[in-house]
């Protein structure tokens, strides 16, 4: 089994460091700007961020649910600095702590606010997504074919709308997309195999992109490419923007009172299949772990064995099926994912260092360009696997 270096957020200069050193002080300056928290939890969030960026990781205190929990998953990591644990492990570990710092879990005034929702809730009320409701009015006048194609690549190039990812992006970020893999045609012809194929669907981002994500589930119900859908979502927030229940209630509330008709009439119809359990919503504390789907236990391997096909959103979740490591970008996606329980297909936007399955042609062609390929959010990907 070859391997690879794991990715450690302590490397000058690095995407990882980036993250850390620049992402996360504007990251928590928003949170301060956006909710009245008192004087209890601002000067917990600035410590987070003092110890983050110059200290050594502390355990959560002794009176956290998870306390435990997170023992164990960071054994051998407490009192060494941030950067020499794993960056999936860190950052994760990051919004735990972030979490914490606002009193998310703890019984008090602040317990269950979301210390993200004033940025989701923004861009969810939006002119952007004003726009998008009322272009989902062309959707009719597509052959079904092409409504499949469309609404695929619209729910993968949504992740542009990641709100972590705009915390650091600038006008001059904004460049013609590219899809440098595209294993489409596995993904739809894994669905058509099948007799009542079973899709889940792993969310990623809230808002803009959760917005795409819902319509092309709608079509996968309605045009009976799924007879049921599985979407997954975070238990508690997560990763500035990450998607859980509230913001898929919200998500489908938009659609459902959105002038345009068409939007509206798919915002019924995911009610309506909410309700007949045809579109199933669900979440498991795994989803914020800090650990790779290899490592899934085993009730959320049993739920995903019953899948004809696991779409997976994002970088993160990318990340975390191939493994948050420095692959050769040129190893199998096959060989990274025949883990799972399931067939798989990713459809992520490059945000990360992390990439595999592309060909060498391919590789040596990003690499001339001579620009950030792998961190830019410029290029996209679907890549599938098929279980035998």
């Amino acid at each position: 089994m070859r391997t690879a270096p794991v990715i450690l957020s302590g490397v000058p200069g690095s995407f990882a460091w980036r993250v850390f050193y620049e992402r996360h002080p504007k990251l928590i300056q928003q949170v301060l700007d956006a909710l009245p928290y008192g004087p209890t939890e601002r000067a917990a969030i600035e410590d987070l961020l003092s110890e983050s960026t110059s200290g050594v990781l502390e355990p959560l205190s002794e009176n956290a649910h998870d306390h435990e929990q997170w023992l164990e998953w960071g054994e051998g990591l407490f009192e060494r600095p941030w950067g020499e644990a794993p960056f999936l492990w860190a950052e994760s570990y990051f919004y735990r702590r972030l979490l914490e710092a606002t009193g998310y879990f703890r019984p008090g005034t602040w317990q269950g606010i979301d210390p993200f929702a004033p940025f989701k809730n923004a861009e969810l009320a939006g002119p952007a997504v004003d726009a998008e409701l009322a272009a989902l009015s062309d959707l009719p006048s597509l052959s079904s074919e092409k409504r499949t194609e469309v609404l695929l690549s619209s729910a993968l190039w949504g992740n542009r709308a990641d709100l972590s990812f705009q915390i650091t992006a600038s006008a001059g970020d904004a460049q013609p997309s590219a899809l440098i893999a595209d294993d489409s045609p596995l993904l739809w012809s894994t669905l058509a195999a099948a007799s009542s194929p079973k899709v889940c669907v792993i969310a990623d981002n809230a808002g803009r992109e959760l917005l795409p994500d819902l319509v092309l589930v709608d079509h996968l119900l309605t045009s009976e490419l799924a007879a049921e859908v599985v979407l997954y979502v975070k238990p508690s927030p997560y990763y500035v923007s990450d998607a859980t229940t509230a913001d898929v209630l919200s998500t489908i509330e938009r659609l459902r009172t959105a002038r345009a008709q068409e939007a509206a009439l798919i915002g019924r119809r995911l009610w309506q299949a909410m309700n007949r359990s045809t579109l199933v919503v669900r979440t498991h504390q795994f989803f914020c772990a800090p650990l790779p789907f290899h490592d899934m236990p085993a009730d959320l391997r049993a739920e995903f064995s019953g899948a004809t096909i696991t779409i997976l959103k994002g970088d993160l979740n990318y990340r975390r099926l191939v493994g948050d490591q420095l692959w050769d970008a040129t190893t199998p996606f096959a060989e990274r994912v025949g883990h799972f329980p399931s067939s798989v297909a990713a459809l992520r936007t490059l945000k990360s260092d992390v990439i595999v399955g592309l060909t060498g042609p391919m590789v040596a062609g990003l690499d001339a360009t001579g620009e950030p390929w792998r961190t830019s959010g410029k290029y996209g990907l679907i890549q599938a696997h098929a279980q035998p």
